[in-house]
């Protein structure tokens, strides 16, 4: 049966950077574990962090993931400067120790293997190899070691067929590996609307499915008035993009179907959950381009009680109970001072519940940074 969780419209607009002030914890180490019922993670913005050597600078940071040692690693897009910055671009890969600093960093057109056109997706995997994916017109995903060698491509530019073609991709916005199984699940959702699973070794097809775990069908037919529809239960196909698919501990895939609006909960198998809306109000031209769950990450504690989702057109993080995917507040808003999100686009967290998020803002203001909000404890829920 289709469930969906039903979230009213919240007016936080007094909650800002000054949430995250005065709430204890810093560097202590204190998780989010064993915390009261009522009350949820605070952060605050670290506006030092990372440091960028050698005069580099980013093009527009498409994505962040954290690997076992809590280093962190920066996908970005060095295409997207402008002739007078070009020369001066950082490599497409960075990673930073858990304190900013620089280690290493690579990626780029090579001739051996067909780079992204468009670098969207980083992710590093329990085994310590890093996933790379693109959303350009010839886009897959491939698998690198830690020093850039590459391993494995799934998929091959420019031959796919569609979204019943189980070998190639259709401009893949991001992956995640799931331990137990060594299952890679990608959100197929820029060319395809998919979340569609491989072997992560051998890149062998596993499944796939569509919204609400439907079977995927061959049509990309458009979305036209299910966007400016408030109520029901959403369009019965994912829309593009299908922006990211993330595994919790317990088996749980979440896919954060961006167009629609929307997180949907999946079982490793593709049985539909449930779902929650984020933003539903938020429609085009006023409210951005009027998609919003961009991504979603974890909380560090043991049960990851609280889910964190980019609500791109709104410029904020939401913070909700995983388990029920009630909303608990959220913070954020449009701007380029620090804590304040531009086009809002990917996150992830670090054992000790820091979370990075990352910009793709091209206009102004022009964000093409990596965002870090230090976990300093557990505070009362804002009321709203």
């Amino acid at each position: 049966m289709k469930q969906t969780v039903r979230v009213g419209t919240y007016l936080l607009a007094s909650i800002t950077l000054v949430i995250f002030l005065g709430c204890g914890g810093g560097d202590s180490g204190e998780t989010e574990s064993g915390a009261p019922s009522g009350e949820v993670p605070a952060f605050e913005v670290d506006p030092d962090w990372p440091t960028i050597p050698n005069g580099w600078v980013l093009g527009l940071v498409a994505s962040v993931a954290v690997d076992s040692r809590d280093h962190v690693w920066v996908l970005h897009r060095p295409g997207s400067l402008g002739p007078e910055e070009a020369s001066m671009a950082a490599p497409a890969v960075l990673e930073f120790d858990p304190e900013g600093n620089y280690v290493q960093g690579w990626g780029g057109p090579n001739p051996e293997y067909h780079w992204p056109q468009s670098e969207h997706g980083i992710y590093v995997d329990h085994n310590d190899y890093v996933w790379v994916g693109g959303n350009g017109r010839e886009d897959q995903v491939l698998k690198f070691t830690m020093a850039g060698e590459l391993v494995m491509e799934i998929g091959r530019p420019g031959e796919s067929q569609g979204n019943l073609d189980t070998q190639n991709l259709g401009r893949p916005a991001d992956v995640w590996v799931h331990p137990p199984t060594n299952e890679l699940f990608v959100a197929d959702g820029y060319g395809n609307r998919r979340v569609i699973v491989y072997d992560a070794d051998t890149g062998e097809f596993k499944r796939m499915w569509g919204a609400f775990g439907d079977e995927v069908t061959a049509g990309l037919e458009g979305d036209p008035a299910w966007a400016l529809e408030q109520e029901g239960s959403g369009p019965p196909h994912f829309s593009q993009p299908v922006h990211a698919a993330k595994v919790s501990d317990d088996g749980l895939v979440y896919v954060s179907d961006r167009g629609g609006k929307r997180v949907q909960v999946f079982t490793l198998e593709g049985e539909y959950v449930s779902q929650v809306f984020i933003g539903r109000e938020c429609l085009a031209p006023e409210c951005g381009n009027g998609t919003t769950a961009a991504s979603t990450a974890f909380s560090s504690d043991p049960e990851q009680r609280f889910l964190y989702v980019g609500n791109r057109s709104q410029a904020r993080v939401m913070v909700l109970e995983r388990e029920t995917l009630e909303i608990l507040y959220w913070f954020g808003q449009w701007g380029s001072a620090p804590g304040d999100f531009g086009t809002l686009h990917h996150m992830d967290v670090d054992s000790r519940g820091n979370l990075y998020v990352t910009e793709v803002t091209p206009l102004e203001p022009v964000n093409r940074r990596v965002q870090k909000f230090t976990f300093t404890g557990m505070m009362p829920r804002p009321t709203m």
